[in-house]
């Protein structure tokens, strides 16, 4: 024998011989299993592999002197866009009105259709012009008494405002603030509104319903799997009023990206408070958002997870899916076995 034949002769793992060897279409059909299998998981794991892994971090926040955007889209389903205004007010006592702002409302039928736009380019400005923040103390008497007198233009706007309170009207209001980036608070209400008129229109304060609908409240741009906790909020009261009150805390956020880009917003939480009219009430019902800032700012960095762990993952899948189908191999056999065995030639003479 030569040294060729003796090295084919050396097997550690010898092939059965050929007549123990049968093929059966219930091998093959638990080999394609087997193989579909195999393809599932291993299409599972890459896009395991694929998919961005996020990794937080916490920081100081560091930033001074930057503006806060606040992202607004709510709807008051029972109130004229006539009779709206929003006030923001930060802890300094600053006016939003001295601002930058982009804020619109959108007239609104029973129906939720819009039948008409409004620009409001400085907020309440007008507003405050002729009258304050509480409706008293601000308010010049000549005025008031016009007012009193039914004014032309007082008896206008009060015949409009409820003509559109007896067509079922309701305001979108939406757009951007842009305040400073300290704590502050914004509302939305009829505090626009001589204290006067108000009356006329609406005959007290348990009147006015500030029911409302969060569609975006938001402060900055959104990154992937973000979540504003007020996004979606629907309070709707029936024969009654009162104030909203949205405590809320804002995280400033990094979010970076696998491109190395940033992204600089703010995620944030709230605690919301309800607190119902009565007939001695002076104030007004309004909707407020008061925020204040966290001193720890939150980075999110994208990131893939490694190679080594897709390979990893991927023996481990193999293994079991050699595993697997060696159990079906066996259960198949059983069970055409079971349906193919010959029934006993043995006969029972009584």
């Amino acid at each position: 024998m030569g040294v060729k034949q003796a090295l084919r002769s050396i097997d550690a793992f010898p092939r059965a011989e050929d007549h123990l060897l049968q093929k059966t279409q219930s091998g093959a059909v638990v080999s394609i299993v087997g193989l579909l299998i195999m393809v599932t998981l291993f299409l599972s794991e890459l896009s395991y592999y694929l998919n961005t892994l996020t990794v937080h971090q916490m920081s100081v926040d560091l930033k001074r002197g930057e503006t806060l955007p606040i992202h607004v889209n709510m709807t008051f389903p029972s109130l004229p866009c006539d009779v709206l205004s929003m006030d923001a007010i930060d802890m300094s006592g600053k006016h939003e009105v001295d601002l930058d702002t982009n804020i619109w409302k959108l007239r609104l039928n029973s129906h939720g259709h819009i039948i008409g736009t409004e620009y409001i380019s400085d907020l309440v400005e007008k507003e405050h012009d002729h009258s304050s923040h509480k409706h008293d103390e601000h308010k010049n008497e000549t005025d008031a008494l016009n007012l009193l007198g039914f004014d032309e233009a007082a008896e206008t706007m009060i015949k409009k405002v409820k003509q559109a309170l007896a067509d079922g009207e309701g305001c979108r209001v939406y757009g951007v603030l842009d305040v400073q980036r300290v704590a502050g608070n914004f509302h939305i209400s009829v505090h626009g509104l001589n204290i006067y008129v108000a009356q006329m229109i609406f005959g007290g304060s348990k009147n006015v319903n500030v029911s409302h609908m969060i569609h975006d409240l938001s402060f900055g741009p959104k990154y992937p799997g973000i979540h504003n906790p007020l996004d979606g909020t629907n309070r709707i009261l029936h024969d009654t009023s009162g104030t909203f009150k949205y405590y809320i805390k804002i995280v400033p956020t990094e979010y970076r990206y696998l491109s190395k880009d940033i992204l600089t917003t703010n995620q944030y939480s709230v605690t919301e408070y309800y607190t119902p009219m009565n007939e001695f009430d002076r104030t007004w019902p309004a909707v407020y958002f008061l925020y204040d800032l966290s001193p720890i700012t939150v980075t999110i960095k994208e990131e893939r997870r490694s190679f080594l762990h897709l390979i990893t993952r991927l023996c481990a899948v193999l293994g079991g899916t050699f595993a697997l189908t060696g159990m079906l191999d066996r259960w198949m056999f059983r069970i055409i076995e079971s349906f193919t065995k010959k029934p006993s030639t043995r006969s029972i003479h009584k």
